[in-house]
């Protein structure tokens, strides 16, 4: 079992900065890949971005040049720094988290509000 904690979620004038961190804890060995997703009212979960283990990076469209995320391997965490914030980032962000041992298991974080007001 893969635990994840997210923090640093808030409210924010659009144009402004936030990050986010995820700590995993527990069973952490052999996690393929961990990124944060988002859903915003009325709508479906979306990948904003994912870190695999062989180094790559992937980003939503919606947010490439703005998102950056970062790992730290002795903290067992992961960054989601996110500047020039728009309204419609507006959304709950979840960290995830996949770990193959023998079968890919999926592990989600609680989610943190992130709110950026016009």
């Amino acid at each position: 079992q893969v635990q994840l904690v997210e923090s640093g979620g808030g409210l924010v004038q659009s144009g402004g900065s936030l990050r986010l961190s995820c700590v995993a804890s527990g069973s952490i060995f052999s996690i393929m890949s961990m990124g944060w997703y988002r859903q915003a009212p009325g709508k479906q979960r979306e990948l904003v971005a994912v870190s695999i283990r062989d180094g790559t990076t992937n980003y939503a469209d919606s947010v490439k040049g703005r998102f950056t995320i970062s790992g730290d391997n002795a903290k067992n965490t992961v960054y989601l720094q996110m500047n020039s914030l728009k309204p419609e980032d507006t959304a709950v962000y979840y960290c995830n988290a996949v770990q193959f041992v023998q079968r890919t298991y999926t592990y989600w974080g609680q989610g943190t509000q992130v709110t950026v007001s016009s």
